[in-house]
């Protein structure tokens, strides 16, 4: 993703944070997003079993789609929405909450070795993909496409599901991130690098502004207890995400926003006072 690390500027004072905290509480009276650090383990169901190849090794790869309630289902879409959203010049606006597992070894039918990748979406999501043969096709994109963002790599989309087999390997347990409210994004199974496994995820509130009607500017107040200053601070703005670190591997956050925002416009100031660092993010118009 294209990131902008220069967003962390000079400290509030005193004022300007007390004009900011009026304007932000009457946001709260209206729909706002909010997320706890709470996690949760689960156990998925099997679903389908996948084939396709990594490239340019072209070596064979399986993918196991599996189902859960434990994951949020993606905005109600209908066919012809789906059809609409294919034909448009960025599918990307709409998400699959999915939580993208580790990469194990197992043995194919030949008893040769082969690398597994566990995904698990909603369980009513998978069964309508299992209706329609177009949202299959569309869950199984997304799912290679989720697993080349985060493993930095690329699968061949001449995929194959496999009849006689629901899952390859064994069902293994699954720790997710959960929202105390159900938004559009990706859920990790775990975290991939030692900085953000020995990190704490900070509590923070995202408020849409405003609270009815389009929306214009996201808003992330993030709880940092500690920080004392921004020179411990790394923040990289996406289109659509959020990652936000606090050294020596204090907190740190990986976000996905339900709406695409203008990172050159967007802002960030620290309150010494407070610790909390607020993010103010243009929304992207629809009509852009």
């Amino acid at each position: 993703m294209e990131t902008d690390t220069s967003l962390l500027s000079s400290e509030l004072d005193q004022q300007q944070q007390e004009e900011l905290y009026k304007q932000l509480l009457l946001q709260t009276m209206g729909k706002m997003q909010s997320e706890t650090s709470s996690s949760r383990v689960i156990r998925p169901h099997p679903g389908i079993c996948v084939k396709t190849l990594s490239l340019p090794d072209k070596q064979k790869v399986f993918l196991n789609i599996c189902q859960s309630p434990a994951v949020p289902p993606p905005p109600p879409l209908s066919r012809e929405a789906l059809v609409e959203l294919l034909e448009s010049e960025d599918p990307t606006g709409y998400r699959v909450p999915m939580s993208l597992g580790e990469p194990h070894t197992e043995l194919d039918n030949s008893s040769k070795g082969c690398t597994v990748y566990d995904v698990v979406i909603n369980d009513e999501f998978f069964q309508k993909c299992q209706k329609d043969d177009l949202f299959q096709q569309f869950l199984l994109a997304v799912s290679l496409e989720g697993l080349e963002n985060k493993y930095n790599m690329e699968f061949s989309r001449d995929w194959k599901i496999l009849k006689n087999r629901k899952f390859l390997g064994s069902v293994t347990e699954q720790n997710i991130r959960t929202k105390s409210k159900p938004v559009i994004q990706e859920i990790d199974s775990g975290e991939t690098n030692s900085q953000s496994t020995a990190a704490k995820k900070p509590e923070f509130v995202l408020l849409v502004e405003p609270a009815l009607g389009e929306a214009e500017h996201l808003v992330a107040e993030i709880k940092l207890p500690g920080v004392s200053s921004t020179r411990s601070l790394v923040l990289d703005l996406g289109e659509d995400r959020l990652v936000l670190s606090a050294r020596p591997s204090l907190f740190h956050l990986d976000l996905f926003f339900p709406f695409l925002i203008e990172q050159e416009n967007s802002t960030a100031k620290f309150n010494t006072d407070t610790q909390i660092l607020t993010v103010t993010m243009p929304v992207v118009s629809s009509s852009s």
